[in-house]
């Protein structure tokens, strides 16, 4: 009887022994797998990434032989056009150009510290077309502006902030970036989410491109532009584009306007672009988004945006 038992447990014991092996090795295989897993993905990423820089220099040799051969931009141009994806090893690349002063400038409602009065009712003029309150105007000049008097009547400064946790203080500086907005009195996500398509945060004052900017954007020259005549200014474009902002300003739906368009604000022709590309390798996708600066002296990066963006496949 004492030997059955020892039997017993031996065999109790053994079994638990492969039991605790067995689990261990799924465990080890399993890890293995998820490491190989993500070092294949972490190596996808990788690729993808090197071949939207190659992408964006693409852009900047389009954007460099544009400049020499015209002194216009328009939509009809090469560098405006949608290319279709490249297949590349392993995957695809996608991407396209934006012209950047095609909306409207944020950081132009403050140049230097100082309110500009002409960008400031531009604004205005923006939030009206797109049916938003006009009271998102002075908490955002408060935002920028260097001094700390509340801008009248609904002015933001340091007071409407310092009480929220977490506390901060209003910038007094240019917007880094449009998604800035989400910290200032007034715009909420809905709100930021609307006036994203039309609006920019450049790091200098800009004037607008007459020649790509859309309709919508259009109705921010003036006031009481209707959105028949947005359409109007936009469709009513030359094919090469205006070739000045004096022969735009003779649109006949700008005339009678009070206060008309500044010229100085405006442009027929853009230094600052907007790179915009896809990248899939494997399971990795990615993107990027580049701000490009193009001067006589060449095309430069002067910010790059990377985003990791997981690849949704059917189970």
């Amino acid at each position: 009887m004492a030997r059955e038992n020892q039997r017993g447990v031996a065999l109790v014991t053994a079994l638990l022994v492969v039991a605790l092996a067995t689990t261990a090795a799924v465990a080890m295989a399993t890890r293995q797998q998820l490491d190989l897993r993500r070092t294949g993905n972490l190596l996808h990423s990788e690729q993808a990434y090197t071949y939207l820089l190659g992408a964006e220099s693409w852009a900047q040799v389009v954007l460099a032989k544009d400049l020499k051969q015209s002194r216009t931009d328009t939509l009809n141009e090469d560098w405006a056009t949608q290319l279709p994806a490249s297949f590349v090893e392993g995957g695809s690349v996608i991407g396209h150009i934006v012209d950047a002063q095609s909306v409207f400038n944020l950081n132009n409602l403050v140049v230097a510290g100082q309110v500009e009065p002409s960008a400031v009712e531009r604004y205005r003029f923006l939030l009206e077309a797109l049916d938003l309150p006009l009271e998102l105007v002075d908490p955002l000049v408060d935002w920028m502006d260097e001094d700390v008097d509340l801008t009248f009547p609904d002015g933001a400064e340091d007071q409407a902030y310092l009480g929220l946790q977490p506390a901060y203080r209003t910038s007094n500086q240019p917007l880094a970036d449009v998604s800035e907005l989400y910290l200032i009195n007034g715009y909420d996500r809905e709100i930021v989410e609307k006036l994203r398509p039309y609006v920019i945060a450049l790091p200098v004052a800009t004037p607008l491109n007459i020649n790509t900017a859309s309709a919508t954007v259009m109705r921010s020259l003036a006031p009481r532009i209707s959105e028949a005549e947005g359409e109007s200014l936009a469709s009513a474009r030359p094919e090469d584009g205006y070739p000045s902002a004096a022969a735009f300003m003779k649109s006949p739906e700008l005339q009678g306007k009070q206060p008309p368009p500044d010229a100085a604000t405006l442009s027929v022709q853009s230094e600052w672009f907007l790179f915009e590309g896809e990248a899939k390798v494997g399971q990795a996708r990615v993107r990027l988004s580049s701000l490009l600066q193009r001067t006589p002296r060449g095309v430069s990066v002067i910010e790059r945006r990377r985003q990791f963006v997981p690849l949704v496949t059917a189970e």
